[in-house]
C-alpha cells in the first residue's frame, strides 16, 4: 500500500514538472520568435538609415540647395538609428529571455525523466516485493524533486 501511494504521488509531481517543461519550451520558443522579429525591424531600420544616408550624400554632391529639405533628411536618417539602438536592446532583452526559460526546461525535464525511472523502479519493486527497490526509487524521486525545484525557482527567477 504504502509503494502505491508514494507511487501515485511521484506521478503527480511526474506530470506538474511535465506540465511546466513544456511551458518553458513554449515560453523559450515565444521569446526567440520576438527576438526574431525584433532583429528583422533592426535590418528594417538599418535599410532606411542607409537608403537616406545615401540619398543625403547624393543630393549633396549633386549641389542640392534646399538645407531644409537636407536637414529633414539627416534629422529622419539620425532617428532611424536611435531606433535602431531601443530595437537592439529589446531583441537582446527577448533572447536573454528565451535563453532563461530554455534552461528552466532544461531543468524541469531532467525532473520529469527521474521522477518516470522512479515511477518505474517502484512498480518493479511492487511486483518483486524487493523493499531495497522501492528505497531506491524513492532517492530517485527525491532527485527529481531537486530538479523540479530547481526548475520551478528558474522559473520564478529566484536562481540564474
Amino acid at each position: 500500500m504504502l509503494i502505491a501511494l508514494t507511487s501515485a504521488l511521484i506521478a503527480v509531481l511526474a506530470a506538474v514538472a511535465s506540465m511546466l517543461s513544456e511551458h518553458q519550451a513554449n515560453e523559450a520558443m515565444l521569446s526567440q520568435l520576438k527576438a526574431s522579429d525584433q532583429w528583422s525591424y533592426y535590418q528594417a531600420k538599418g535599410i532606411k538609415h542607409n537608403m537616406v544616408d545615401t540619398q543625403i550624400v547624393v543630393l549633396e554632391s549633386l549641389g542640392y540647395k534646399d538645407q531644409k529639405k537636407l536637414d529633414e533628411m539627416k534629422a529622419a536618417r539620425d532617428k532611424y538609428k536611435s531606433d535602431q539602438d531601443d530595437i537592439s536592446k529589446e531583441a537582446t532583452q527577448e533572447q536573454k529571455d528565451s535563453q532563461k526559460a530554455l534552461k528552466s526546461h532544461s531543468s524541469l525535464s531532467y525532473a520529469v525523466t527521474f521522477l518516470q525511472v522512479a515511477i518505474g523502479i517502484s512498480a518493479i519493486s511492487a511486483l518483486t516485493r524487493r523493499r531495497w527497490l522501492w528505497i531506491t526509487s524513492l532517492f530517485v524521486a527525491a532527485g527529481g524533486l531537486a530538479f523540479l525545484t530547481w526548475g520551478t525557482l528558474s522559473v520564478l527567477s529566484v536562481v540564474n
